[in-house]
């Protein structure tokens, strides 16, 4: 076998590896998702009528981490495969110091959305304390639902949002421009991606304050559309489309709430 069919073969075992992994952490998140899912609703509705306690707060916390895990982690399988990818053609890249650069890339992106979940924590003990949620998992009441999707939607228009997306829709530029050697590089070249990641769906992600925040379909849904945005050869008009559709949604639920008060 001559040296470059070696390669081949190597790049595809390297591949398949980290498609496996990143696969077997998304399925256990789902899990827990969907376990979670069957779980809470008695435990929303008795927590609903009075204040949060710690216990209450961390368990949320966990419910919106493990959430972000399952619906970010695989739409950052492209950027995640591609970094492995140049990595195994460096010199120094050992069997072991490319599973742990690589490993330490996607955990620098999963701590990004750590701290995203803890803001939407924040956020949902916020409302909750407010008295603008239908219950502590449920959605917003009508007129805050739809401020919020008015502004998801305009989001959707900004050009920070598709400076963002199109920094994820080109792995090989991003690492072309972003990349550091190293350990640390590794997890700083995550931390950059899973701060673009952010800008790009923090928006979409906030809609499930909206649409339910254990409400499986459309959890799935929400995960989907970022995956299809990132991916997607019309990705960028596919999410200028979809904000007109939120804004034009918002935009009625805020009219129909004011017409009936």
């Amino acid at each position: 076998m001559n040296a470059l069919a070696v390669t081949r073969s190597v790049l595809a075992r390297d591949r398949a590896v980290v498609l496996l992994g990143l696969a077997a952490i998304a399925a256990l998140s789902w899990l827990h998702v969907i376990h979670m899912a069957g779980s809470m609703p008695a435990m929303s509705s008795m927590a609903h009528v009075q204040p949060w306690g710690m216990a209450d707060f961390l368990l949320m916390f966990v419910m919106w981490a493990v959430m972000m895990v399952a619906m970010m982690l695989p739409s950052a399988a492209p950027m995640i495969l591609v970094f492995a990818g140049i990595k195994r053609r460096s010199p120094a890249a050992a069997d072991g110091a490319l599973a742990l650069v690589t490993a330490l890339f996607a955990l620098a992106y999963i701590v990004v959305w750590t701290g995203f979940s803890l803001a939407a924590t924040l956020a949902n003990w916020a409302l909750h304390q407010a008295g603008l949620m239908t219950s502590t998992m449920g959605s917003t009441l009508p007129m805050a639902g739809g401020v919020l999707l008015l502004v998801a939607g305009i989001y959707q228009w900004t050009p920070l949002k598709h400076a963002c997306l199109s920094r994820c829709r080109s792995p090989l530029a991003f690492l072309m421009t972003e990349w550091r050697t190293g350990r640390t590089g590794a997890f700083v070249m995550g931390l950059r991606h899973g701060l673009f990641c952010l800008g790009c769906c923090w928006a979409l992600m906030a809609l499930l304050f909206v649409l339910g925040a254990m409400n499986l379909l459309w959890i799935a849904g929400l995960a989907a559309i970022a995956l299809i945005e990132k991916v997607a050869p019309g990705g960028a008009w596919l999410s200028r489309g979809l904000g007109l559709v939120l804004a034009a949604w918002g935009a009625w639920m805020i009219a129909a709430y004011l017409a009936q008060a």
